[in-house]
């Protein structure tokens, strides 16, 4: 297995909601509401949201080596995100943990 192929499996698991599920859920007050901003008025996780969309609906002979580095730091961030679990008085549903991670495509209540 190629680097490029592994990192595509590996995105592919992390990223479990579909690029018309994540478009819908970046329109959302929501999702605008959490994360970090870069300077521009719109948060790093949202920004990457846009950026997954873009590649999950590209053919995977298509990618580029800025897709598979965006897919690399997917991986890094809802690996370590999941890590850290959210705050034990949140309700997991409506939590800020919960709404970041699905800004990055992963969705944690969804099985």
């Amino acid at each position: 297995m190629t680097a490029a192929s592994s990192i595509h499996a590996q995105f592919k698991h992390d990223v479990n909601m579909t690029a018309a599920e994540l478009d819908r859920w970046l329109q959302t007050a929501e999702s605008k509401s959490v994360g970090q901003d870069n300077g521009d008025g719109e948060s790093i996780g949202h920004h990457s949201g846009r950026r997954i969309v873009e590649i999950l609906r590209k053919p995977q002979a298509d990618l580029t080596a800025d897709d598979e580095a965006h897919m690399h730091k997917v991986h890094s961030y809802v690996s370590r995100h999941l890590a850290q679990g959210p705050h034990h008085a949140e309700d997991v549903k409506t939590s800020r943990w919960r709404y970041s991670l699905m800004n990055w495509g992963h969705d944690p209540l969804k099985k």
